[in-house]
């Protein structure tokens, strides 16, 4: 599908590390221009729970093909310490900044374009200290398929991966890194850990497939069925 994308404008919110990065190299290599936008403002600055950012963005950058969003904020800690502003920033980053992504820009967009989302393999596996985030990806799942119905024939999609080594983790030690992905990888259907690759190639695919709209693919070696 990477031959859809030559001569596209994209636009990768979260673009700056990690799965991002690698989209926007991927989508580069295939033909696309691509603008990278970060809180940071490393091309242009776009902070999803800003919307005065997100607005001006839309209004002084031509139109985009394909918008994407990598962001997110985690607020991992259990019930009884949850705090009221970090769980807003979640949901800021996996519901309520894809919600105002797609009301500044789709008017802009050409009816073949689309919204590209992450959400996460946590908003399918329950478990302690994880609430938030585990809540939010889900709501981002719900929220694509009502996006795609009040935009077609503009096409919204996400991608939920599993436990990838993505630079994510870089910043453990190297022991309980390896412990990380050899448990990773022993709950996985297909025995290893998710790669840059299997996640950008998910989306290479989501950004061309013009018949696929309003779903959110798994790219977790079937992790969550175990």
């Amino acid at each position: 599908m990477s031959e859809n994308l030559r001569g596209k404008r994209i636009l990768v919110v979260g673009g700056a590390r990690g799965i991002g990065a690698e989209i926007v190299r991927r989508t580069g290599q295939a033909g696309a221009d691509v603008v990278v936008a970060a809180r940071s403002g490393l091309e242009v600055k776009i902070d999803v729970a800003d919307e005065t950012t997100i607005a001006w963005a839309a209004e002084s950058l031509d139109a985009f093909d394909h918008v994407i969003s990598t962001a997110s904020a985690h607020h991992d800690v259990p019930v009884p310490d949850l705090e009221h502003g970090k769980v807003q920033a979640a949901f800021s980053a996996k519901v309520i900044g894809p919600l105002l992504l797609a009301k500044h820009f789709a008017p802009r967009m050409p009816a073949d374009g689309s919204f590209l989302f992450f959400s996460g393999i946590v908003g399918w596996q329950p478990k302690p200290g994880t609430v938030v985030k585990g809540t939010a990806n889900a709501a981002l799942a719900a929220l694509v398929t009502h996006l795609a119905v009040e935009l077609a024939p503009l096409r919204v999609n996400a991608i939920a991966p599993g436990l990838t080594d993505s630079g994510t983790w870089n910043r453990l030690p190297d022991e309980r890194r390896r412990a990380l992905y050899d448990s990773a990888a022993a709950a996985s259907l297909a025995g290893r850990v998710g790669t840059l690759e299997d996640v950008t190639d998910a989306a290479l695919w989501l950004l061309g497939a013009g018949w696929v709209t309003g779903e959110t693919v798994h790219v977790d070696g079937g992790a969550r069925h175990r």
